[in-house]
């Protein structure tokens, strides 16, 4: 039996344009531009540096939505760089994104719900038992699970109130420093050498290796910018609406955090950032100057609002990958039934599942790292996919055409190269650790080829 004669409901096109900004946003929007910025000032070492480096991962970001604009709305899919890379590299190469994507969501997904706990701690004063440090990333991995068992359109009205919350909580911290503070512009003139830079490895400290894993920072500060490419088939008018999406969604972003990250160091001379604890957030250390000490809990309570965002976008989103393998008969076929809520409800059960195991073990920080090489691997893939297709498929139907092709797909190519090089050389552990697990899923993908034949996928073709 096929996965197709398994599916007994179908997705909707129920999102519109401003859920799936919304959904954009509440994605991005998560804790990287709270926490990282500590991380990234021991990095680079000055205020000008670490805004630098915002903004040209801000440039990367959106020459990724500008090339993901053209590839989602010629192939409005679940499934997303599945279908893309499947379209110009093959079944081989497909399955292996999708294996990859669907072991490392878990990292993601995990590192949220951890972080989550984290702010909830602090809220508390400190005072969750370690028992309940544990448990409760399962407890808020259930809940998303969960909510995300219903509908898409259900989902994206949740990440509008989410996004709004988000958005507000980032001007509040902005608008707070440069209007109620004492601040001093003079910061940007400081270094960070006499900062504590807790935690953060001497490897990566200033220099080439420092740059690099200072944008490795930034880009998980703007992960998720790629999305609502998973959900194209729950998106009304696609060839509209997810280009707009991407593109106003990322420049948003983009402009929030040069603003509130500026803000942070006019209040805050780099070392302060750069001493900041692990275990808290430079946005919180900033607002208790301007909100004294009601700042802590007032943070805090953001701040778990807006990671909680992120995962539940996370996992509104990603099982739409191990469904499509489902589909094109590359996993197990239950995978690819959808609910009378029109969502692949066995996908999403069991991502909620391997989260929940991930959440068990490793760090923020190791989580976040391992995830985001092992994305920028086939983000560079998707960029090669635009200039194959622009080749073998000239005469395909292209509701949007990326700008500056072919400058921008090659420069996001270049730079994606770059990241993955300097992690394999600063943190050559984490990045191996992703390696490993693309090549694991070569076996995988022989079996399941095995069972399924050698029949082309006719659904990206």
């Amino acid at each position: 039996m096929s996965a197709e004669t398994t599916v007994k409901h179908q997705m909707v096109r129920s999102l519109t344009l401003v859920p799936a900004a919304a959904i954009i946003l509440a994605n991005i929007i998560g804790t990287g531009v709270f926490v990282k910025a500590r991380v990234m000032t021991c990095n680079v070492g000055s205020p000008e540096m670490v805004l630098l480096v915002w903004f040209l991962a801000g440039v990367l970001t959106l020459c990724g939505a500008l090339v993901y604009a053209e590839l989602g709305a010629m192939m409005p899919r679940s499934g997303g760089e599945f279908h893309f890379i499947g379209s110009a590299f093959g079944r081989r190469v497909a399955f292996l994104y999708g294996w990859t994507k669907t072991i490392a969501l878990g990292a993601s997904v995990a590192a949220l719900s951890i972080v989550f706990v984290m702010f909830l701690n602090d809220l508390l004063g400190g005072s969750l038992p370690p028992l309940a440090v544990q448990v409760l990333p399962l407890v808020i991995i259930i809940v998303s699970t969960g909510l995300n068992l219903q509908s898409a359109k259900s989902n994206g009205r949740t990440a509008t109130i989410l996004t709004a919350v988000k958005i507000a909580l980032v001007l509040a911290v902005g608008l707070g420093a440069y209007i109620l503070a004492d601040g001093n512009w003079g910061n940007f003139s400081q270094g960070s050498a006499t900062g504590t830079c807790e935690g953060v490895p001497e490897s990566t400290r200033l220099g080439i290796s420092g740059f690099g894993a200072a944008m490795l920072g930034a880009l998980w500060g703007y992960n998720g910018w790629s999305v609502i490419a998973a959900m194209g088939a729950e998106v009304k008018d696609p060839g509209r609406t997810i280009p707009r999406a991407l593109i106003g969604g990322t420049l948003t972003v983009i402009t929030l955090y040069l603003f509130v990250n500026a803000a942070y160091f006019y209040v805050l001379t780099p070392a302060e950032v750069a001493s900041v604890p692990e275990s808290s957030s430079v946005a919180g250390e900033a607002a208790s100057r301007f909100f004294g000490p009601a700042a802590a809990a007032i943070m805090s309570a953001g701040l778990m609002i807006s990671a909680y965002g992120t995962l539940h976008t996370t996992l509104l989103s990603g099982p739409r990958i191990p469904y499509a393998l489902a589909r094109a008969g590359m996993l197990p076929a239950p995978l690819a039934r959808i609910s009378r809520h029109g969502v692949p409800a066995v996908a999403i059960l069991t991502i909620g599942a391997w989260s929940i195991v991930l959440s068990l073990s490793g760090t923020f920080d190791i989580l976040t790292d391992m995830y985001i090489f092992i994305l920028w691997i086939f983000f560079g893939l998707s960029a090669g996919a635009v200039l194959v297709l622009r080749r073998t498929r000239p005469d395909a139907e292209r509701p949007y055409r990326v700008w500056g092709y072919p400058v921008v797909p090659i420069l996001f190519l270049l730079v994606t190269v770059f990241l993955l090089v300097n992690t394999l050389l600063a943190t050559p552990s984490r990045a191996l650790a992703g390696i490993i697990l693309i090549i694991i899923g070569l076996p995988v993908y022989e079996y399941f080829r095995r069972r399924a034949g050698e029949v082309p996928p006719p659904f990206w073709q």
